[in-house]
């Protein structure tokens, strides 16, 4: 400290036993000159005060490894360089029916695939694990059927953890059933369906579970959904696998399993289109 600042200290000392209000204004006084005298004057140390500074700055500095460059698509929607294709309009080679054979939905003059009703689910010659998914789809434009008879289908994450597919514009039925909820398990946060006959869009974010050894599960899937790009499901933990009746259980399975698209064909008002579905597999 300098031999000022040690003065102002003294006579603030001398003060307060004099004036509180006058210590108050002293010692205000000793702090501002005491900063003033410690300022740099010359440019070596104000250069030698920034070194110092940068070195501290970069123990906090993480340079490896360096992500993986990764080319976004040029419009919205579009898939990155990595991912990985599953429905381009023009085929399904990406695809078999559940269980095997050749898928029988059909492809449309605009490019989507549209669910045949009775046909049988359709699944992913490939299997995933943890993935980043988007998919497109639409409800029927004619309405027919209500509540859960009304546009229904699912995407069945690893083939068993379901994201529900529903015409819910207008349409009441049970909430954890509507369009956006994890089916049974977790209702969306908002509803954000659109008119029937308009394109819609999940895009969505699941985490594997994990098993241990022995088949009992150490971590739950996790799973966030954006609708329409607005988020419906932040992070939740999904509780098994989807069940019609009865609660959800876990039962262990592969790191990695298909998707699957249902269809729906046990009740009318289901011929669902799906178009430019696209995964990026998450480590």
């Amino acid at each position: 400290m300098s031999p000022y600042g040690k003065i102002f200290l003294i006579f603030g000392t001398i003060q307060v036993m004099l004036d509180k209000k006058i210590l108050l204004t002293i010692t205000a006084f000793t702090a501002f000159a005491t900063m003033s005298l410690a300022q740099p004057k010359t440019d070596a140390e104000k250069k030698a005060i920034q070194s110092a500074r940068e070195k501290e700055a970069a123990k906090t500095e993480i340079w490896e490894p360096v992500p993986a460059k990764v080319t976004p698509g040029k419009l919205a929607g579009e898939a990155p360089s990595d991912a990985i294709v599953l429905m381009n309009g023009k085929d399904l080679n990406a695809w078999q029916k559940e269980n095997g054979g050749a898928p029988t939905w059909k492809i449309d003059k605009d490019g989507a695939t549209t669910v045949v009703k009775g046909t049988g689910n359709l699944e992913t010659k490939q299997a995933f694990g943890s993935i980043q998914l988007h998919i497109e789809w639409r409800e029927p434009t004619a309405i027919a059927g209500s509540s859960q008879s009304r546009g229904n289908s699912g995407i069945f994450f690893m083939g068993r953890y379901e994201l529900q597919v529903l015409d819910s514009y207008d349409n009441p039925t049970y909430v954890n059933g509507q369009a956006g909820s994890m089916y049974k398990q977790h209702i969306p946060l908002v509803n954000a369906s659109r008119k029937p006959g308009e394109w819609q869009v999940y895009d969505v974010v699941f985490t594997a579970p994990q098993f241990y050894a022995d088949g009992n599960l150490q971590t739950p899937a996790y799973i966030t959904v954006f609708h329409n790009g607005i988020l419906v499901q932040n992070h939740v933990a999904i509780k098994g696998g989807t069940e019609w009746i009865g609660q959800p259980k876990y039962t262990a399975h592969k790191e990695k399993e298909t998707l699957i698209l249902q269809d729906h064909g046990k009740d009318g008002g289901n011929p669902m289109s799906y178009r430019n579905i696209w995964i990026r597999e998450l480590q």
